[in-house]
């Protein structure tokens, strides 16, 4: 007697994992999309939203723009790394700088010149902008829907 009303508890717990295997999601996780879209007041620019789970997806890294010297002449500029540009259909140089988390705008900057990872610019954000530095194509495909 005892084995039969330990073979039913063991039926009833494998019968129990596999039901609740087929447990469905709530709509609330269905339906969340990773980035909003949000356009941004008195300008033609986007500001892409990311959730936590969509930043990790993407592995998007941040760095800052840095005023460094550059050169022999040790002249302070505004620099920011290599991965942070991305070119338009135009030809156009842009970086997207995070003014809040999860966040990030276009913002156009003009290149002086390439040095390695380095990019200094001749105009652009204030030093101590977070940028992307990572996922930057990601971002821009989001903006623009590409691949959606």
């Amino acid at each position: 007697m005892r084995c039969t009303h330990l073979g039913r508890v063991v039926v009833a717990l494998i019968a129990a994992l596999a039901l609740s295997s087929c447990q469905k999601y709530s709509s609330a996780e269905q339906t969340e999309h990773p980035a909003k879209l949000e356009p941004v007041e008195g300008s033609h620019l986007i500001k892409v939203i990311l959730t936590e789970r969509a930043m990790e997806r993407i592995n998007l890294k941040t760095d800052v723009v840095r005023e460094v010297p550059v050169r022999s002449n040790a002249e302070k500029r505004k620099v920011v790394p290599y991965g942070a540009l991305i070119y338009d259909p135009q030809g156009e140089t842009w970086i997207y700088i995070s003014p809040e988390p999860r966040t990030f705008m276009r913002h156009r900057v003009a290149v002086d010149y390439i040095e390695g990872n380095r990019v200094v610019l001749k105009e652009g954000p204030p030093a101590g902008t977070v940028v992307a530095s990572v996922g930057v194509a990601e971002l821009y495909g989001t903006e623009f829907k590409v691949g959606h």
